[in-house]
């Protein structure tokens, strides 16, 4: 695959290009093979190198955070699009908003939030990840959600460019936000309320507290696994289920909270993979319940 003229436009925009680069590196999880290429673009010059990914029939995909992926033990195909220079943001105090590039951390964004005195996103707190990774999967906690915060998101379309969406065009559901295919988040503007920064940092610190004694926060994980079926938490059944502490290669059923899974050291996709099968095919055999993985699997499906 000739890479001639990425690799000139890449130069000329400053665009760090890495080939061979392990995705292991940039999961949450620690786990994943080499992607082909590692792209590392600025908001301004992604509409273009998209564009000659496309013309070129380069395969592309966009990783914010790394977190609630999975990325097979082979590797990804073509080219990652990483966002971690994309995290710029414009803060508008009278309004009460954040105009946010979508490679910004949300924990950024929380803290801006404190220091400003910003109410309405304190239930995210804890959620790893960038926001656009957070608006793709309308990221909740706590009662909080994305969509409860969003007053319209940029995305670069195919054959239309860059387009404004307001958050009812987003149909944000438990989850998830209908984003037109090959359609990639480019920044997205926050409508929060104004409060007392020390009120909104005192409610911060309490779902930190509770995060902390119910979810396995400092080890290597992806996030929940499984999404929550109706009326009833994923992490409920698997815990009823007699899952906590299941094992496959070093992948392990979290005995904090059965909805995670544990690196505990040299785990593989393939591990995970199987232990989702294992603790899935309990849970609906004594419940009757099939769970839907919330975790996305990315990558090459052979060898």
């Amino acid at each position: 695959m000739g890479y001639e003229l990425l690799k000139e436009f890449c130069i000329s925009r400053d665009i760090a290009i890495r080939f061979d680069e392990p995705m292991s590196r940039h999961t949450s999880l620690k786990i994943g093979g080499p992607a082909d290429m590692a792209l590392f673009p600025d908001e301004s010059s992604l509409p273009e190198l998209k564009r000659i990914l496309t013309a070129e029939r380069i395969p592309s995909i966009v990783i914010g955070g790394g977190t609630n992926i999975l990325v097979k033990d082979n590797g990804i195909e073509g080219a990652v699009i990483f966002t971690s220079k994309m995290n710029n943001i414009a803060l508008n105090a009278e309004r009460a908003t954040l105009n946010i590039e979508a490679g910004c951390s949300l924990q950024k964004v929380i803290n801006m939030c404190v220091e400003n005195g910003f109410g309405g996103m304190e239930g995210l707190v804890g959620i790893p990840g960038s926001i656009g990774g957070a608006i793709a999967g309308n990221a909740g906690s706590f009662g909080f959600e994305m969509k409860d915060v969003i007053k319209s998101v940029n995305l670069l379309m195919p054959d239309v460019g860059i387009k404004e969406l307001s958050a009812s065009d987003m149909k944000f559901q438990y989850r998830s936000a209908k984003i037109p295919p090959d359609s990639i988040i480019l920044s997205a503007v926050l409508s929060l309320r104004k409060d007392e920064p020390v009120e909104v940092r005192k409610r911060i610190d309490e779902f930190i507290k509770e995060k902390k004694s119910k979810q396995p926060v400092s080890k290597a994980s992806a996030g929940c696994v499984f999404k929550n079926p109706k009326d009833i938490a994923a992490g409920k059944l698997l815990d009823e289920a007699g899952c906590k502490g299941m094992r496959v290669g070093d992948i392990e059923v979290s005995s904090m909270h059965a909805n995670f899974f544990i690196n505990a050291g040299n785990g593989t996709c393939d591990d995970f993979l199987r232990l989702m099968d294992t603790v899935s095919s309990k849970v609906k055999e004594k419940f009757g319940i099939v769970l839907e993985p919330e975790i996305r699997t990315l990558g090459r499906w052979t060898i």
